[in-house]
């Protein structure tokens, strides 16, 4: 099957899967997206073509957008691969995907490294939960560590650090545009192949 028909059988399993999972019949889901039942029947069962003038009030009746309806189905869409810095010792798997909110990053790192001696400083938020390990986090003059299952939420306008001890420590955190530059690294391509 080639990539377009694959795409197109995933539309319709998803239109139908949809439309299950909210106990909807072709009637009901007719009614709500302005189309009558067999032409639905027939996009659902492959014997018709779907047009876009049709996909745009099934995504809205189904509460779903157009790109989620349409969205590929590829391996590489699911699997996060890390990338390692070993200057940095950190690796980081990125999880933030297309239409996260916008300046938002989410990201689980490994921190392998103790606290850097260089405080740094940006505009916005840092939010991390400690998974594994334990972490020390340096504010201005405190030092607070926070062990796993302890999470911590900070102003980035206080200059900071952070870095783990008695081992490696695995976090995941939420950071803003500024905090994604100064913690994640310099602009570049996060996802290695």
């Amino acid at each position: 099957m080639t990539q377009d028909g694959e795409l197109d059988a995933l539309v319709r399993q998803r239109i139908r899967g949809l439309r299950v999972a909210r106990g909807w019949s072709l009637d009901e889901l007719a009614a709500r997206s302005y189309l009558s039942p067999s032409t639905l029947s027939r996009i659902e069962t492959g014997h018709r073509r779907i047009a876009l003038d049709q996909l745009a009030p099934i995504a809205r009746a189904l509460g779903t957008t157009l790109d989620q309806l349409v969205e590929s189905g590829r391996d590489e869409d699911v699997v996060i691969r890390p990338h390692h810095d070993a200057s940095r010792g950190m690796t980081t798997w990125l999880l933030s995907r297309e239409g996260v909110p916008a300046g938002m990053t989410v990201a689980k790192l490994r921190v392998d490294r103790p606290v850097p001696a260089d405080l740094r400083v940006h505009p916005g938020r840092d939010w991390f939960v400690v998974l594994s390990g334990a972490v020390v986090l340096r504010l201005a003059e405190r030092t607070i560590v926070v062990r796993t299952g302890e999470a911590a939420e900070f102003s980035t306008m206080v200059p900071h650090a952070f870095g783990s001890t008695g081992g490696p420590a695995e976090i995941l955190c939420i950071l803003d545009h500024e905090g994604e530059r100064s913690h994640l690294g310099p602009a570049r391509d996060r996802r290695p192949g």
